[in-house]
């Protein structure tokens, strides 16, 4: 990752390299491309997307006893409950289930909760060896990298660069890029894995408050390999994982992968609902914040989301910027109104990462309504000081300009000036604009000047 924490920044380091932009902008709307497709064979799409959106609304709305009931259920099953206010605790809990059991080993499949906690990195800094079984993940955890996307961990990256990767620690031949090869050398590498570890972590799709237990999704297969094989399994969950009755649990599946990747259905369903005997079953229900997003009326909608990443597909900006460019677990659309809950000013960039077209709502399976929140976003970070001097002071100058007839004519005429007679005054590299676009040729008049003689 680069030293700058700012997305226009990290942004233009992706952009260096055109050809690689270009293929992650094509890769990222071709998925997307297929998301209709799927989505426009159900004729319900629409009437699935309100119904879970309606349940979502029904489970914010009275979190507290659906946490509290899928607790008392998934007791009576025998899996054992931890609470984590935030991160660390999240951490600790983890570490302390691993050193009671003398355990230094532990498998993981994706969980984008464990990335937004830096586990990984906790559980090394205490001796815990962790292996990524996702095959994505597995990727970027050997490039020492997070998730460039929700779904599609390692998408930024080339066949070439995980062959080479693959050289690096796998031994495999160096040149070989062969999606096939690589994909079971990667299977070969984490058979032993599999087979050794006693400690499985898998992360929460769906937890049902009525029943007591927690469904998996993956393509792979790997966390059940990991779960099934372990004397272990501990689940990390966010609290706002709870659906209330295992019905709606088909509104979800059917929005999920469709939304996704184009899937009918994701090809692993995994339900958890009790340890085997002699086994442990572990689940650790997460704040980290979420109860404050929570309290926060304009932006409880995000707490819907189900981590499709069809907002990132959809997105312009992500694209053609890079998962990476957001500096944040969770990056695109959703990310940027999620990032900003946790930490305000340290994420005050993201919101602004936008142009606000609405794609991301439009695909959103739950309905959140993104791209109003990062509007409001904006507004929020603008009252509280966390943008930079020169564009609070460029806008109050916009402000004045546009709220003055006189000095809005007088900026017109001169902005016209200046591109017919010292075009150079613009088209620099001074001008963020100018980096990526041509400057338009200057009109000969003004709208309002072509209304006042033509307005008969």
């Amino acid at each position: 990752m680069q030293n700058t924490t700012n997305h226009a920044d990290l942004a233009e380091v992706f952009n260096n390299d055109e050809a690689r932009v270009d293929w992650h902008d094509e890769t990222l709307w071709w998925i997307r491309s297929k998301r209709d497709v799927a989505v426009n064979k159900i004729n319900n799409w629409e009437e699935l997307r309100e119904t879970a959106s309606q349940i979502k609304h029904n489970v914010l709305s009275n979190l507290s006893n659906y946490l509290q009931q899928f607790e008392s259920n998934a007791l009576s099953n025998g899996i054992i409950v931890h609470w984590a206010a935030d991160a660390k605790e999240h951490n600790q809990i983890v570490l302390s289930i691993l050193r009671k059991h003398s355990i230094g080993q532990m498998v993981k499949s994706k969980s984008m909760l464990t990335e937004e906690c830096h586990l990984n990195d906790f559980l090394e800094e205490n001796g815990i060896n962790v292996i990524d079984s996702d095959l994505g993940e597995r990727i970027v955890q050997l490039a020492k990298e997070m998730p460039s996307h929700i779904v599609l961990p390692c998408i930024h990256k080339k066949k070439e660069e995980i062959g080479e990767l693959f050289h690096q620690h796998l031994g495999t031949p160096a040149g070989n890029a062969d999606p096939q090869f690589l994909t079971e050398t990667a299977r070969q590498h984490l058979r032993d894995t599999f087979l050794t570890r006693r400690a499985a972590l898998t992360g929460v799709n769906f937890a049902i408050a009525e029943t007591g237990e927690f469904v998996v999704c993956t393509n792979e297969g790997n966390a059940d390999m990991g779960a099934h094989l372990a004397d272990v399994h501990i689940a990390s969950m966010g609290i706002e994982k709870i659906i209330p009755e295992r019905k709606h649990l088909g509104v979800f599946l059917r929005l999920l992968t469709r939304s996704a990747t184009g899937q009918p259905i994701t090809t692993y369903s995994s339900h958890f609902k009790r340890p085997n005997k002699g086994k442990e079953m572990h689940i650790i229900i997460v704040d980290n914040g979420r109860s404050i997003q929570l309290g926060r009326e304009a932006f409880r909608n995000s707490l819907k989301c189900i981590r499709c990443g069809a907002c990132m597909n959809t997105c312009p900006v992500y694209r053609r910027s890079g998962g990476h460019s957001y500096h944040n677990a969770i990056s695109g659309p959703i990310g940027s109104i999620l990032a900003p809950n946790l930490d305000m000013e340290k994420y005050a960039d993201l919101p602004f990462a936008s142009t606000l077209c609405g794609s991301c709502t439009n695909v959103c399976p739950v309905k959140i309504d993104i791209h109003q929140q990062l509007y409001k976003w904006r507004q929020v970070i603008v009252k509280n000081g966390y943008v930079p001097a020169a564009k609070t002071a460029s806008m109050k100058i916009m402000d004045w300009t546009l709220s003055s007839p006189t000095a809005y004519h007088t900026a017109g005429k001169a902005g016209r000036m200046v591109l017919k007679y010292a075009p150079f005054m613009v088209n620099n590299k001074l001008n963020p604009w100018y980096k990526h676009r041509d400057m338009p040729e200057p009109p000969k008049e003004s709208f309002g000047e072509w209304y006042k003689k033509n307005r008969k």
